[in-house]
């Protein structure tokens, strides 16, 4: 029995770090209806940077504001510099760049911080609390990622559903011209979303790296798995983030643990399938999929 409880408990972790990602994926689809492949890079390098800053002596919640900072920033800069010239065109374009940044800021990311594994800090435990003398595998620093990520969705639903802001971004996103016409500022719109999102990102890079090890490519895995996450869910849902997030993670969590780890991206890659063919937009999506 208790092994089931920890296996689930190990899930609801996990699927909570799938879910912080997702929740970027969702933003940045929500308010410029692009599917930013570089999202896991961006998070790194501000993950990174937080690491050089505690390693250099500042505390983990100082470091910790400063990587939400740097991905506000990072997320309107690239946007400007090097999303803006394809905006507009075909969204394969704005794809491909995002598969582009991926590579380049991978190896910004080497070039700036090396390739060595190091260990990031928890502000909260990591060992599993101790209930009635019996051991469960739930960590402070993993009560400290479902709240972030529960909050974190709760201002995603209010800005998008009850803010004049979250109006205008959507607007911007999904009828340019249109909401140019009502006097939206659709370029500052859109700037805006890659930056919020690039902040979520910069969160969920914290919220995987506490308590483990890290390098340029220790989030490589989760782009796959959070993508399945947001996919699973729906990509105009924060809240089908989450709880698809919670699916994915408790589902490989008792894979992993009754079956056999290997078999773990071949099941996210079977939800993936069933989910694409059987209810194509995700389980909360509120727009019906695109049929060409």
């Amino acid at each position: 029995m208790q092994q089931l409880v920890n296996t689930a408990l190990g899930g609801l972790t996990l699927g909570m770090v799938y879910a912080a990602f997702a929740l970027a994926l969702v933003l940045i689809w929500r308010s410029t209806r692009v599917v930013n492949f570089a999202q896991a890079p961006m998070a790194m390098v501000t993950t990174l940077l937080a690491l050089e800053l505690i390693e250099g002596g500042a505390s983990f919640w100082l470091a910790f504001a400063v990587a939400l900072v740097s991905g506000l920033v990072l997320g309107a800069v690239i946007e400007r510099v090097v999303v803006r010239p394809v905006e507009g065109k075909s969204e394969i374009n704005a794809v491909i760049l995002t598969l582009g940044l991926f590579i380049v800021l991978h190896a910004a990311a080497a070039l700036l911080f090396g390739n060595g594994v190091r260990s990031f800090p928890a502000p909260f435990g990591v060992r599993g609390t101790e209930i009635g003398g019996t051991t469960y595998a739930i960590t402070g620093f993993g009560m400290f990622t479902i709240v972030a990520v529960l909050v974190t969705m709760s201002l995603l639903v209010l800005l998008f559903r009850f803010t004049d802001l979250g109006l205008r971004m959507r607007a911007a996103a999904h009828e340019p011209e249109v909401a140019r016409l009502l006097g939206v500022r659709v370029g500052g719109m859109l700037t805006l979303g890659w930056a919020l999102a690039s902040v979520v990102g910069s969160l969920s890079g914290i919220l995987i790296a506490g308590g483990d090890l890290v390098n340029p490519n220790y989030m490589d895995s989760v782009v796959v798995f959070g993508f399945v996450a947001a996919v699973l869910g729906g990509l105009d849902s924060p809240l089908g983030a989450v709880v698809g997030g919670l699916l994915l993670g408790v589902a490989l969590s008792f894979v992993s643990g009754y079956v056999g780890s290997q078999l773990v991206a071949l099941t996210a890659l079977m939800i993936l399938i069933a989910v694409l063919t059987l209810r194509p937009g995700g389980l909360f999506s509120t727009t019906p999929a695109r049929r060409v």
